[in-house]
């Protein structure tokens, strides 16, 4: 039975991290030989764009919910492909209404899920989205934040990460309290 393992949380809570982090643990551990991991971040990075949308008569043009489609499109085929290898599978993007998705996912592959949403305090995210050069990004980790944290499909898959190293992260990270059981 193939696992699908996936990190969310906002911009900057160490998502990408961790999943890395999370793949290394699963081989050296000999849990696995082989994982596939797929960052979210990916996909988005593919759309290059004008600054110049205002007044566009472009018909091609994607907007915000169109690219996130996209890449949602995009990381469930790619989690197909790796699922039809028999291979276990780590996403690490935002989750905010594709979780229905991923369990139908996992059910028709009869794959185990886990869901964990990453949080942390506001001042750490501010602090590491500042010292990636990605300050940009601070009001919407915010908002993602608030959102997460009191959505109620996390209440049972929030893991605080404050003020702890990825070491410290995977040490403690029980993966069966994140399970979510689809059948």
């Amino acid at each position: 039975m193939s696992n699908i393992y996936v990190f969310s949380g906002p911009c900057g809570c160490g998502k990408s991290t961790l999943a890395d982090a999370y793949a290394d643990h699963l081989i050296h551990h000999g849990e696995k030989l082989q994982v596939y991991v797929i960052h979210g971040d990916d996909f988005h990075k593919g759309f290059v764009e004008t600054d110049r949308r205002v007044g566009s008569s472009c018909p091609q043009f994607l907007y915000w919910a169109d690219i996130l489609t996209f890449n949602w499109e995009c990381i469930l085929d790619v989690t197909q492909k790796a699922l039809d290898r028999k291979l276990d599978v780590i996403i690490d993007y935002v989750v905010e209404d594709e979780l229905p998705m991923l369990e139908n996912l996992a059910r028709n592959n009869q794959a185990r899920l886990f869901y964990t949403v990453l949080t942390t305090s506001e001042d750490e995210l501010v602090t590491r989205l500042t010292k990636r050069g990605s300050s940009d990004l601070i009001e919407r980790s915010l908002f993602l934040k608030a959102k997460l944290d009191n959505a109620p499909e996390s209440q049972n898959h929030l893991y605080n990460i404050r003020g702890m190293t990825v070491a410290q992260e995977i040490a403690e990270l029980d993966m069966t309290r994140y399970e979510i059981v689809v059948h």
